[in-house]
């Protein structure tokens, strides 16, 4: 099949899919929405699949023009997708992960009153994903970021007759379009400096900018990345975005949305790369991020909630290999963190379908024999986020210490502090759920095998997912880094200079203080669980880290009550004082003008024709003494 077709049908497919459920879900009966939408986005990960062996790396990207979108003066901008490495990766990522995430959605969501509109929304999403990543220009990239973003919010607060969901929706999009707005600055700046926003040409025409300018293209980039990576300052709305279904925090923290700045930053890795202030400030702000959301972390005592701190903590060290210019060790951890995130999530979600809704680990324990697929797989994903070889994990983080070393030995201690500290609250979240005895009220059911199946191949691909990127010194050759550095010219020009005895080193020294860690953890909430109270019973550092650093009651009162009270002085002043009294003098004044002229019409016909004739006149005077 032609390969502009089939890279016009990835996301065709999931479009398809949600316009046809969308359009029959009063009809759809039983699980036919979920059936449809999983088939449509399976459908997408098999043509992903087919463009995946039909490339050739060295070939370059293949564009595939669609239609002429925008043609005014000197703006054109083709309706276009680039097949390249990168997209491809992205692709095989969305659509394949998504595709387990679609097919658990049907035994999590089977009772749902609005499960068709569920899937409708869920394929509208993986579409505005794959538009995403697969753009040829950043227009293209633009409509699928906005298009993710409207997406999140509809399934965020799917569950709108919550008041409190509807707030972290709203959250959720209102920080969202604050990255967005530096986006949009840079994308302004960019088409305004190179005449251009298809990403062939922007690249070959940045040589020659000046690093000024290239500093605050790439700066205003970021910020939109920010937003959508969930980064400091702008990272809060992604733990209230636990407000939606399961399968959606999944589908968010996985394998899409919070990706899109890392695929952004690689993408334009030619303008990074020429801008090295850029590059501190990614790298820094990822190093405080991954620190500070693994601290809140420890603290957590919903389910959920600790995962997504953990997922702001691990996007944190994807950022930091950025700004390392490791751009090819942060896909890794990309598509590691894919597989091992989702399978938490999605165990988390099997264990809250367990318990009946229950999300406070505090009211669980003891459930390993209980839902022992799910236990199992959880302990896997746990075993792979905390970096134990030969899990996943462990090669994709592995590889982003050895960057930091390779640049700082300080930031190396401080990047394993934090790999540390996400190994303590994991495993402390492992512990309390399955181990020691059962505190709940409820009787704990295993999930169907609609749920279980993808527990099962998530588990696989986070044991098995490290060959994807086999370091040179376990004997690989490090095949995805090869395969990206055709698409990206920031991860051809990557260098690690560290002599093999010295990876050994730092190999060893993180596994064993990863094991002592688990250890301790073991020992304070296995046996015996240490369950932690509300936050406002907590000791002063401890209630500081419960309660987020106090981060959203800052912004409550730095912008969010200052911005209320300005929103209320307005409708005071512009509407009490401006708009009402002057809406209500132009019905007076048109009322009064009325009844005046109403005097003039008095039925008398000599009226009538004496006034036509002395307008006539004035309007001759008009004419012979107007010129």
């Amino acid at each position: 099949m032609n390969t502009t077709i089939l890279a016009a049908l990835v996301p065709g497919l999931p479009l398809l899919g949600a316009i046809v459920i969308a359009a029959l879900r009063r009809s759809l009966k039983g699980n036919s929405a979920g059936l449809l939408g999983t088939l449509a986005i399976g459908s997408a990960f098999a043509l992903s699949v087919m463009l995946f062996l039909g490339h050739d790396p060295a070939a370059g990207p293949y564009t595939a023009h669609l239609f002429n979108w925008i043609d005014i003066g000197g703006m054109h901008i083709p309706f276009a997708f680039q097949v390249d490495a990168l997209s491809l990766t992205m692709m095989l990522i969305v659509t394949g992960v998504g595709t387990l995430i679609h097919l658990y959605s049907i035994g999590y969501m089977h009772d749902d009153a609005r499960v068709s509109t569920f899937f409708a929304l869920l394929n509208l999403f993986t579409f505005a994903m794959l538009l995403l990543v697969m753009g040829a220009n950043y227009a293209i990239t633009f409509i699928g970021w906005e298009g993710v973003g409207l997406c999140s919010y509809l399934l965020i607060g799917f569950w709108y007759t919550n008041p409190a969901y509807n707030y972290a929706a709203r959250k959720a999009f209102v920080m969202n379009r604050i990255g967005d707005l530096g986006f949009v600055l840079g994308l302004a700046w960019l088409f305004n400096v190179t005449g251009s926003l298809t990403f062939t040409e922007v690249f070959d025409r940045v040589a020659g900018l000046g690093p000024d300018v290239l500093t605050g293209i790439t700066l205003l980039l970021f910020v939109g990345a920010i937003g959508k990576s969930a980064q400091l300052p702008l990272f809060t709305w992604l733990p209230d975005a636990m407000a939606g279904p399961t399968p959606v925090s999944a589908l968010i923290h996985a394998a899409t949305m919070v990706t899109a700045g890392i695929y952004l930053i690689v993408r334009s890795s030619v303008l990074f790369e020429l801008a090295p202030f850029t590059q501190d400030v990614v790298l820094y702000t990822g190093l405080v991020t991954a620190l500070v959301a693994a601290t809140i972390g420890v603290f957590q005592n919903d389910i959920k909630k600790v995962l997504a701190y953990s997922t702001v903590s691990q996007l944190g060290y994807m950022f930091v290999a950025l700004g390392l210019g490791a751009y090819s060790a942060g896909m890794f951890h990309v598509t590691t963190h894919a597989f091992f995130k989702a399978l938490l999530f999605l165990g988390a979600g099997s264990v809250i379908h367990a318990l009946g809704g229950e999300q406070d680990i505090r009211r669980m324990g003891g459930l390993k024999g209980a839902i022992k697929v799910t236990h199992l797989t959880f302990l896997l994903g746990t075993l792979a986020i905390a970096g134990i070889p030969p899990f996943s994990g462990f090669f994709s983080k592995d590889a982003i210490l050895a960057n930091a070393f390779d640049r700082s030995p300080v930031l190396y201690a401080l990047l394993l502090g934090g790999a540390l500290i996400t190994t303590f609250y994991m495993f402390r979240l492992y512990f309390l759920t399955f181990w020691g005895a059962y505190r709940g009220d409820k009787h704990p059911h295993e999930s169907p095998a609609v749920m279980t199946v993808p527990l099962l191949v998530l588990a696989v691909l986070s044991v098995v997912g490290g060959l994807l990127n086999l370091p040179h010194v376990f004997g690989g050759h490090e095949p995805m880094k090869h395969f990206l550095a055709h698409a990206a010219d920031g991860i051809g020009a990557e260098r690690l200079h560290l002599e093999a005895s010295t990876e050994w080193m730092l190999m060893g020294l993180s596994t064993a203080l990863v094991v002592l860690v688990i250890a301790l953890a073991h020992g304070r909430f296995a046996k015996k669980a240490t369950l932690d109270p509300e936050a406002d019973e907590l000791p002063f550092l401890p209630r500081l880290l419960a309660r987020k650093w106090y981060l959203d009651e800052l912004y409550e009162r730095l912008f969010e009550k200052p911005y209320g009270w300005l929103s209320t002085m307005f409708h005071r002043v512009g509407e009490g004082w401006v708009m009402v009294p002057l809406m209500n003098g132009a019905g007076r004044l048109t009322q009064r003008a009325g009844q005046v002229l109403r005097l003039a019409q008095t039925g008398n016909m000599s009226f009538y024709l004496f006034a036509m004739v002395a307008g006539i006149v004035v309007f001759l005077l008009m004419t012979l003494y107007g010129r």
